[in-house]
């Protein structure tokens, strides 16, 4: 009401924005301030998904239509193979200081103590008396002047495990100066922008951060065909012109993909993520390849998904649920930061169901068409001349069956000039909810 006011926006006096039955306890003094409601988002699902020989139903928080609905039909044509196999390459999340000290000589004897073995293994002891979790694998520095940059590496358990970083890596440089002979190094910024968080930088596309995940699937030539409406060599000539050539024209650091930002968004707002550190966490190479039997290999890699099961928007009700329906609720039991990895290996995975389907789509000139179809609604003329009253509800049909057919199969699922046949669409709505659907 206060808001309503002083900000002259009625609109905060009506139910537009919702602020009743929430567990605001959850909140405060952990996600949120100032707070006056909360922003209801649509959560879809995808799957099940086969990784690694286990189904998961992934949850994606999303506005953007036809998402979802071409992420399932990735979730079937990979399914059809057997589904995705991962390797989880590296684990640590990085956090990277800027100090400085009054001539280039201190600045690069300190370098040189730090990238010692006796450097290392000092500040190594520091940093991991902070915290039960967090163990400090490396220290990378580099020098510009008198600045020094030092890029702590370290595994932070089943949380992301920023704060935990920020609290070893002051205490470290509180030693430094304390008890290693460096008095006069000044500390700038615990954060000098060398981590890298939140903005796109290289150095996360070539060294990772937090998790490092490699997702691969090989999906039957009969499946491109059926599924996915295209065929193996247009994708795999498509990928090429476009994720790779096209990107280096670009002048792309990290972005060698058709839309991995888009997966990574949705899963990360569904299961209370860090939402700004898509940035880096959407860096992908997709690749694909005609395999000698004629059936299509494609994979991910994502070298800088951070994620975590503990802290930030995981303790609230609706993102806990959907960590929960995952299986990686809160810390693993028996192996720390188990939790996390899964979860990092889910989100590489979803991303590489939903760069076959949309590849597929551009491959077959379906994009725009499915857009079209399935996010007019409003638009529609028929809608428009409607009679005054509604016709009365009639029984399920052929007719009232094709719309789901195409929600369900994918983003396209009719033939090039539009028109479907009834039996074909009833015959792929009973198979996908074979392959798709079933629990």
């Amino acid at each position: 009401m206060a808001i309503a006011k002083l900000a002259d926006a009625p609109i905060l006096t009506t139910k537009a924005l919702p602020y009743k039955h929430y567990d605001y306890d959850r909140v405060f003094g952990a996600c949120c301030e100032n707070v006056i409601g909360f922003m209801p988002l649509p959560v879809g699902v995808a799957g099940p998904m086969i990784i690694d020989g286990e189904p998961y139903h992934i949850p994606m928080a999303t506005t953007e239509g036809c998402l979802v609905a071409s992420t399932m039909r990735g979730c079937k044509a990979i399914n059809a193979g057997g589904g995705v196999t991962t390797v989880l390459t590296n684990d640590g999340m990085t956090r990277g200081p800027c100090v400085s000290f009054p001539s280039l000589t201190r600045t690069g004897q300190a370098k040189i103590w730090i990238d010692s073995e006796e450097g290392q293994k000092k500040i190594k002891a520091a940093f991991n008396s902070t915290s039960r979790f967090a163990r400090l694998q490396h220290i990378q520095t580099a020098m510009a002047g008198t600045l020094l940059f030092l890029r702590f590496k370290t595994t932070t358990g089943d949380a992301m495990g920023m704060n935990m970083i920020s609290k070893g890596v002051e205490h470290s440089l509180s030693v430094m100066v304390k008890d290693f002979g460096f008095e006069d190094m000044e500390v700038i910024s615990v954060s000098g922008n060398y981590c890298t968080d939140k903005k796109p930088a290289a150095i996360n596309w070539i060294e990772g951060r937090g998790k490092s995940v490699v997702a691969e699937a090989r999906v039957p030539a009969e499946a491109v065909k059926k599924v996915l409406k295209s065929d193996v060599d247009a994708l795999v000539e498509l990928n090429i012109s476009k994720n790779l050539i096209g990107s280096a024209m670009a002048g792309s650091v990290g972005g060698f993909n058709a839309h991995a930002a888009n997966l990574v968004t949705a899963v990360f707002l569904a299961t209370g993520q860090d939402p700004a550190q898509n940035v880096e966490s959407s860096n992908c190479i997709t690749l694909m390849n005609k395999l000698p039997n004629g059936d299509l290999q494609i994979s991910v890699s994502m070298p800088s998904i951070e994620v975590g099961t503990i802290g930030g928007g995981t303790v609230l009700e609706p993102q806990s649920a959907m960590l929960t329906m995952l299986g990686v609720k809160g810390p693993h039991p028996t192996e720390p930061g188990a939790n996390a990895r899964q979860l990092a290996k889910i989100v590489a995975c979803a991303v590489l169901a939903a760069e076959l389907s949309l590849c597929a789509a551009l491959a077959a000139g379906h994009l725009v068409q499915s857009h079209m179809t399935h996010n007019r609604k409003g638009a529609a003329p028929a809608a428009a001349a409607a009679p005054a009253a509604p016709a009365p509800a009639a029984a399920p049909s052929a007719v009232t069956a094709k719309p789901a057919v195409k929600t369900i199969d994918s983003a396209k699922d009719t033939s090039s000039n539009g028109n479907s046949n009834t039996k074909e669409d009833i015959q792929r709505l009973k198979e996908g909810s074979k392959i798709c659907i079933r629990s």
